[in-house]
């Protein structure tokens, strides 16, 4: 299955799930209701780092949509990975 790697120097985790929120909505990320309404943006950077083992996931519901967030930076909504522009 096709992963998407951060670099977590230079990327920010919760940005990268509202792109991926945005691309699987196909809506404007500016148009969709705030992360932090259903998750801690800045826990959820935290949490994945270069530390993080890649075996780490965080799964939580943002509205209808399922979100996963693994440890070797993948994220997927509804069973689809996104990738990093």
């Amino acid at each position: 299955m096709p992963g998407t790697t951060l670099d977590y120097h230079n990327d920010s985790l919760s940005l990268s799930v509202i792109e991926a929120l945005a691309d699987a909505t196909d809506t404007d990320p500016v148009e969709l209701e705030p992360l932090y309404h259903v998750v801690d943006p800045e826990a959820l950077d935290q949490l994945f780092q270069e530390t993080t083992p890649t075996t780490a996931r965080v799964q939580f519901n943002y509205g209808d949509h399922t979100v996963e967030v693994r440890g070797d930076g993948t994220i997927s909504v509804d069973g689809t990975v996104h990738e990093q522009p």
